[in-house]
């Protein structure tokens, strides 16, 4: 019983120093889980994924389980710093490193890719290669256009011309789409495509934004596409800014949106009847997009959101005396255009938004900024 309790506390004083309070695998603090084979604290999620992996990783909880003292002076040589620096010692710079809230696939591949393949060790460069091929090919169900069944295409990257394409057939002539790595962004949207490695692929065609929604039924191979495209994004905006350092580059890679959901938008006159319309807000084109629902093909709209100093603005409102509307939480958005107002359902929806929002007014705009805007403008 002494030695169970010496062992548990020397675990639980491990796990406070600097590299092992937080997961070996998403970041996430106060770990209370352990990999006895690989020498590392991880938290119950990730903890859950290695039990997957029973060849390469078995687990205990630090708080819970007999350690015997053998095992316990493994974790005191090994510890999250000194695996980081074996299973993680060649990741590629565009490969995505998940957070303590990304999706499972995510989190999952990015476990199985350091301990099961393990891709970063320096003991061979083939998934490199491969991220990084000139050509990159899968196979993938996406979603109709206009309608909610998924039928099998054919999707090719290419690091030549710095395109994604998609065919019906692997023999067609002419491919459904040629998608320029310029405007093009990916992120995972599992609950949105109704599947757990659902990928939400977005560009910009005529001026207005295209959502593809795709799958496949494996996880690695869903992941690998997403960081061959990274990759080649990647490639793509080195050649376009040669003097930028990679380190700018990678916030650009891909991006997740800073807010989506439901709200309701009048017209321009605010004497129009309120309409329930998707809105989604991405910080990097600082563009507020509406949709008719969230599996929308294209684009209802856009709104550009620039800065303070440039008459943008958003507040609170009154939700009194809508046309037509259900929902009481206003918000208006001043541009130096027009005012838009919209309602949202909750207080804590309206919170969320008015975070969001002035979270983009707050940033400066960059000279690709003024563009966006005035490309908004010309289009309207």
């Amino acid at each position: 019983m002494a030695s169970l309790e010496r062992n548990n506390k020397i675990l639980l004083d491990l796990v406070r120093q600097p590299g092992n309070n937080l997961c070996a695998d998403c970041g996430a603090p106060e770990p209370d889980w352990a990999s006895y084979t690989l020498g590392i604290f991880v938290c119950l999620n990730c903890s859950g994924m290695h039990r997957n992996l029973p060849a390469v990783s078995k687990v205990k909880s630090i708080r819970l389980d007999h350690w015997e003292d053998s095992l316990v002076e493994f974790m005191r040589e090994r510890g999250n710093s000194a695996a980081k620096a074996i299973f993680e010692k060649c990741v590629p710079a565009f490969f995505y490193r998940p957070q303590q809230n990304d999706c499972i696939v995510l989190k999952d591949q990015w476990i199985r890719a350091k301990y099961e393949r393990r891709e970063f060790t320096g003991e061979n460069n083939h998934f490199n290669q491969v991220y990084n091929s000139d050509q990159f090919e899968s196979t993938l169900w996406k979603k109709g256009k206009d309608n909610k069944h998924f039928l099998k295409r054919i999707f090719l990257l290419s690091q030549k011309d710095f395109t994604l394409r998609y065919s019906i057939k692997e023999d067609s002539k002419v491919p459904k789409a040629v998608i320029s790595m310029k405007d093009l962004n990916a992120v995972f949207q599992p609950e949105k495509v109704g599947h757990a490695h659902g990928l939400q692929i977005s560009y910009l065609q005529d001026e207005r934004t295209r959502n593809l929604f795709v799958y496949h039924e494996n996880g690695q191979v869903i992941v690998s596409l997403f960081n061959a495209i990274r990759a080649t994004r990647l490639a793509y905006l080195q050649k376009k800014n040669p003097t930028l350092q990679e380190k700018d580059l990678i916030p650009q890679l891909t991006r997740c949106c800073l807010k989506e959901g439901y709200m309701e938008k009048t017209g321009p006159t605010q004497r129009e009847p309120f309409k329930k319309r998707w809105f989604t807000l991405c910080s990097m084109d600082r563009k507020l997009l509406y949709f008719k629902t969230p599996l929308d093909a294209t684009e209802l709209g856009a709104v550009f959101i620039g800065s303070e100093s440039h008459s943008y603005s958003v507040s609170e409102s009154s939700g009194k005396n809508t046309r037509g509307g259900r929902w009481h939480c206003g918000i208006t958005l001043q541009t130096p255009g027009r005012q838009f107002v919209f309602m949202c359902e909750q207080e804590q929806d309206q919170r969320e938004w008015l975070e969001a929002l002035r979270n983009v007014i707050a940033q400066p705009m960059t000279p690709e900024d003024y563009a966006n805007e005035a490309n908004l403008r010309r289009g309207k």
